[in-house]
């Protein structure tokens, strides 16, 4: 089997959900591949530092260099690590991960092409993303969800009587997570019986700010903080409605596992999302930045029960898809 060398931000950290090394190199290593990381250092200068010395430790038995690839600071980490790849002679493959990666192609196309036109694939969890890198002229993207270990989802049939809100993400400023008390607050001024739920560790201080927010309007909002997976899936049998509220995004993670468990997913229409919710046949699509439209969205599915259940039950056969035992076979044929 081949030797994987996997690059990413594999943090440990508690102001930091798991990220996507930490899901996939997992599963690889199940199947039998050799799979080394970097780097699971928290200064950024030293997490860089340790991503370019394991290219050069590991060239010799290095089949493929696997690197997570962003949209904002991570951004540079790609293209040094790619650009030593290409003078060790190491076949690299950028996963696209940004929502945001369209608009560096545009702004950065020098960096962009250094990195992407030496790649010898890219990997793209949406095809929201394959068509941006296609429309580039970057031909060799190859469409890979992400995936899921379905068996571990259990799916709820929800009642829709009240409405009871989970928000899961990290606390930051481009997951927009404000909306979600406004949306709350919302809600209660119209007389609905509702409640909100926001899981997830604070990555940029943003935290600090819906907790001050929920006493200006003077809400109650459950904060868990981060939650180990298990813990959160079990949490979601008490909550009916799952809101994505960023402005920013490719193929969230946290949306397929709503989907999974049949809460109604009301979402921001914003980069990947579009791509993977069919506008009020498996959830529902609204405006960023906008109260009113998630509002109503909500009012909606919550005045015609028995149309969101069916919307949950496609929702769920949707995301049955990207089951690692179907996923994995496209993650053998690109290693093979």
């Amino acid at each position: 089997m081949k030797n994987v060398l996997y690059i990413g931000n594999n943090l440990k950290q508690q102001n930091a959900n798991i990220s996507a090394i930490g899901i996939l190199g997992p599963k690889l290593e199940q199947e039998g591949y050799q799979v080394s990381y970097a780097s699971s250092k928290s200064h950024k200068l030293a997490r860089l530092l340790d991503m370019l010395w394991a290219c050069f430790k590991h060239r010799k038995q290095t089949d493929v260099v696997l690197i997570d690839t962003y949209s904002t600071q991570n951004f540079y980490y790609a293209l040094l690590v790619s650009q030593l790849c290409r003078v060790l002679n190491l076949k690299y493959i950028p996963i696209l991960h940004g929502g945001n990666l369209p608009q560096r192609l545009k702004t950065s196309p020098k960096l962009s092409r250094a990195i992407f036109k030496n790649a010898y694939k890219l990997v793209s969890p949406s095809i929201y993303l394959k068509e941006a890198f296609e429309a580039h002229g970057y031909q060799q993207v190859q469409f890979i969800p992400n995936s899921l270990d379905i068996e571990n989802y259990t799916f709820h049939k929800k009642d829709f009587q009240e409405v009871n809100l989970l928000w899961v993400r990290s606390f930051s400023t481009i997951y927009n997570p404000l909306l979600a008390l406004s949306v709350l607050k919302a809600l209660k001024d119209q007389g609905i019986n509702a409640s909100l739920c926001m899981v997830g560790p604070d990555a940029d201080g943003t935290l600090a700010s819906v907790k001050q927010l929920a006493l200006d309007l003077d809400i109650p909002v459950k904060l868990t903080g981060k939650l180990p997976k298990k813990e959160w899936l079990a949490l979601a049998k008490d909550y009916n409605f799952f809101i994505n509220t960023t402005n920013f995004d490719n193929m969230p993670v946290s949306v397929i596992e709503a989907m999974a468990l049949g809460l109604a997913v009301v979402s921001t229409n914003v980069g990947g999302l579009p791509y993977l919710i069919a506008q009020g046949k498996d959830g529902v699509l609204v405006p960023p930045e906008n109260v009113e439209a998630f509002v109503e969205a909500i009012k909606n599915l919550l005045y015609s029960p028995e149309t969101t259940r069916e919307m949950t039950i496609q929702a769920r056969k949707k995301v049955e898809r990207f089951d690692w035992e179907l996923v994995k076979h496209k993650w053998f044929e690109l290693l093979s």
